[in-house]
């Protein structure tokens, strides 16, 4: 989803991406940068982000699994709800499990081109860290990589 708007806050930006928006554009705007936005926005979708696991349909880490046919994810059996930005965030990790993700790259395919607030991408995290972990102070499923980004573990 793509927010067009002719408020310019950041406060505003940051709570529309936070609620789900993939991006937020500010009136006025160019025809041609619209639709990048708009075909960003296709690519990063639930169903593409779905349609693209690789050929596996299900991913198992500990008690953590992940179902991206049904775009469902559960922790010890229990369904967990997640916005569908954290899924995003969530399915990418998953998807390159074992491997350090940057800060940017998350934030590049996640909300597309024109990220730069990496406090958003930090309080996404700290709410799906807040769903997933027994103890999010201490977590074992996504690793900060300090300086750097973030890692899913491969295996517990």
């Amino acid at each position: 989803m793509v927010v067009v708007s002719a408020r310019g806050l950041e406060r505003e930006k940051v709570e529309a991406l936070d609620l789900g928006a993939d991006d937020y554009i500010v009136k006025p705007f160019g025809t041609s940068e619209l639709l990048a936005r708009i075909r960003t926005a296709l690519r990063h979708s639930p169903k593409s982000m779905g349609g693209e696991s690789g050929g596996e349909e299900k991913i198992t880490i500990g008690e953590l699994e992940i179902d991206f046919g049904k775009r469902t994810v559960f922790v010890s059996e229990k369904i967990v709800h997640l916005t569908p930005v954290e899924y995003k965030i969530l399915a990418l990790l998953a998807k390159n499990a074992g491997k350090v993700l940057t800060h940017d790259y998350i934030m590049k395919e996640v909300w597309g081109l024109y990220s730069n607030d990496s406090h958003t991408l930090r309080v996404n995290m700290a709410n799906i860290r807040r769903k997933l972990e027994e103890n999010p102070a201490d977590p074992k499923y996504i690793i900060t990589e300090v300086g750097v980004g973030y890692r899913m573990a491969e295996e517990l």
